[in-house]
């Protein structure tokens, strides 16, 4: 008889759950409110306890997994390196057998997978963290869903300096919509709305991950770039790595769920136990 399996991926931002049993599976995503991986842990049995099988298999990835024990209150921990885990994950979500697969959350990895080799490629500092950060800072909310809103609803090259204006044409592969400098108008002038504002933050967070996403998928000679991690629950992200793509005639791959891409991948390894 199959076994009951519960996948963990420990955020920074937030703990994703998802526990295959007969019926299907049931996904989850939880605030990470605490700092201890066993306390993080625990907060996760806790959200799903009354489901749990008694010989339930539990994976767990992300944060300071490493510091987990074996056995944390009577439950059996299998520890999965993270980069495999998101590697495996975004190929599992997308069904593809090989491609870059970019974590985009609080932070940013990339790694290269295929089905002989996962390998961490590179990643970004600059990701959802920064995104909050910035908006707490200019748009004085932290509320992800109202700094998406507020970015759909505006016009990011009311902040952003174009090539139009910088240059008066296009360069190379960018046409002169393009934006020349992120944030450039801010040294300009003073007043803007935070519609405009938030979506001159949104372009900026999104294009730096997809420039670097670009390049590293190229670095590896990987023609598929998969996106996974809750920063891809943005549409107003998702718009603006596509017309990354548009620029550079690469497409961006979101998969439905994007947010629990890793712990996915903690699932598909816990299969293979």
């Amino acid at each position: 008889m199959p076994q009951d399996k519960l996948a963990i991926d420990i955020g920074m931002t937030n703990i994703d759950l998802i526990l295959e049993t007969e019926t299907g599976l049931r996904m989850k995503m939880l605030r990470n409110r605490r700092k201890l991986a066993v306390d993080q842990f625990r907060q996760a049995i806790a959200a799903v306890e009354k489901h749990l099988a008694p010989n339930t298999v539990i994976g767990v990835t992300g944060g300071h997994y490493r510091d987990l024990p074996e056995f944390v209150d009577g439950y059996k921990i299998h520890q999965v390196d993270e980069m495999l885990a998101l590697g495996r994950g975004g190929l599992a979500l997308t069904g593809l057998e090989a491609g870059l697969v970019v974590s985009a959350g609080t932070g940013v990895a990339m790694v290269a997978a295929t089905a002989e080799d996962m390998h961490h490629v590179t990643g970004s500092a600059v990701g959802g963290g920064t995104l909050v950060g910035l908006s707490r800072l200019i748009l004085n909310t932290s509320d992800v869903f109202e700094i998406d809103q507020l970015a759909l609803a505006g016009d990011a090259s009311a902040v952003d300096i174009m090539l139009n204006e910088a240059v008066g044409g296009e360069v190379g592969r960018l046409p002169a919509t393009a934006n020349a400098v992120n944030l450039g108008k801010l040294d300009r002038q003073k007043d803007f709305t935070r519609e405009n504002l938030a979506a001159g933050l949104a372009r900026l967070v999104a294009q730096v991950i997809a420039v670097i996403a670009i390049n590293a998928a190229n670095s590896v000679d990987l023609k598929k770039i998969i996106l996974v991690g809750h920063l891809m629950d943005l549409k107003s992200i998702r718009k603006e790595i596509n017309l990354v793509g548009e620029f550079y005639g690469r497409d961006f791959i979101v998969p439905e769920n994007p947010g629990f891409g890793t712990a996915m991948g903690v699932l598909v390894a816990l299969k293979s136990l």
